[in-house]
């Protein structure tokens, strides 16, 4: 199982398990291409294509406006093919926070595998019900002034977070914001690490 989801129970590891050797005896199913498909997901894209979007939005103020008005284009830019999705800006004034209340639509291209949390019908419908304080419970607290905007996505549409840019960082490359963007801030569940984070 992928580095992500290390508390799956064990029932479905194990019929996971027999489904794959099923497949591999029968030669069906290439031998490595399980994991080639959760290391795609865990490390060669998912949570690197956001990331990369972001640091490159809080680089160039040009695709950043791509990015929020057309992000198939701008994902298409770094490499990605990508309708489904929509991008919104934290700010100042909003705070952004994507849930899937029907299920678990997510954008896995854009974002890797998501958190089982994600996934769970507490958050699916405390993030619509009483989102700051399900945020606070997560460990961001979000002022009272500022709004929280709820983003339900569905089948036909995913959303991501541009998260607003962390203090600090004025003058970073791109390479140097990378790690400082997180999963979890591309949801709106948490901000980018500090600039010291880096």
């Amino acid at each position: 199982m992928g580095k992500f989801h290390p508390n799956v129970d064990k029932y479905v590891v194990s019929r996971v398990r027999a489904l794959e050797s099923i497949l591999l005896d029968r030669g069906i199913l290439p031998a490595d291409a399980v994991d080639r498909i959760v290391q795609m997901y865990e490390s060669d894209t998912g949570p690197q294509y956001g990331a990369r979007a972001v640091a490159k939005a809080w680089t160039n103020p040009t695709f950043k406006r791509r990015l929020l008005t057309n992000s198939t284009a701008a994902l298409s830019e770094l490499g990605l093919e990508y309708d489904q999705l929509i991008v919104v800006e934290n700010t100042d004034a909003v705070h952004n926070l994507v849930v899937c209340t029907l299920c678990s639509c997510y954008p896995w291209p854009v974002l890797g595998f998501p958190p089982n949390w994600y996934k769970s019908p507490a958050y699916r419908a405390r993030a619509v019900s009483e989102p700051r304080a399900l945020l606070k419970e997560l460990g961001l607290e979000v002022p009272s002034e500022r709004e929280i905007r709820v983003w339900d996505s569905s089948s036909e549409m995913r959303y991501m977070v541009l998260p607003q840019k962390p203090d600090g960082v004025d003058g970073f490359t791109e390479e140097r914001l990378l790690p400082l963007i997180t999963r979890d801030s591309l949801i709106g569940v948490a901000t980018p690490l500090p600039a010291g984070g880096a």
